[in-house]
């Protein structure tokens, strides 16, 4: 059995939308955020190098990685911590290729995409730790969460389609 739970994979493949931290050379830290986050299987997670010079750069010098995912209605995520892997063509042609065809064809649970990328990131996960929004004071729910937050969105949504109706 892998290290990640059903709850974290399905939180990964709604979301997507996954915050990486890096560690620059210099020992900065580096947050991008990144897209394509996806399960590769119970114990790796996966991103697509679309335009993230930096955050490759500074994985070739240290491969140590965080990415935090989180469910904006439900205000709960997961952080996963782990050694990234690089997956080049000209190095890895078989692994690369098989990546790719995940995310041409959505398979492997891995969401469909269609734009190049330059590299694929494999996330070896060596901890998984909750995040949960303090918002979840006694006798709030999940329910309640989802819905607040459902109605703020849409709310944020419905003033910006307005936005750009008038400055088009």
């Amino acid at each position: 059995m892998g290290i990640l739970t059903e709850d974290m994979k399905r939180v990964v493949r709604q979301q997507r939308l996954g915050f990486v931290a890096t560690v620059c050379p210099d020992g900065t830290p580096n947050l991008s955020p990144k897209g394509t986050a996806s399960v590769w299987d119970d114990d790796h997670l996966l991103f697509a190098d679309l335009a993230s010079p930096g955050t490759m750069e500074n994985l070739r010098h240290n491969p140590a990685m965080e990415i935090n995912l989180v469910d904006l209605y439900e205000r709960k995520g997961y952080r996963f911590k782990g050694t990234a892997h690089i997956v080049e063509k000209e190095k890895e042609p078989e692994l690369h290729e098989e990546i790719f065809q995940a995310y041409q064809h959505g398979h492997r649970g891995v969401h469909a995409s269609q734009l190049p990328a330059n590299a694929y990131v494999l996330l070896r996960v060596a901890r998984a730790l909750p995040l949960v929004s303090p918002a979840y004071v006694p006798g709030k729910t999940v329910r309640g969460t989802r819905e607040e937050w459902a109605g703020y969105w849409d709310g944020i949504h419905q003033a910006r389609m307005a936005e750009l109706e008038i400055g088009e």
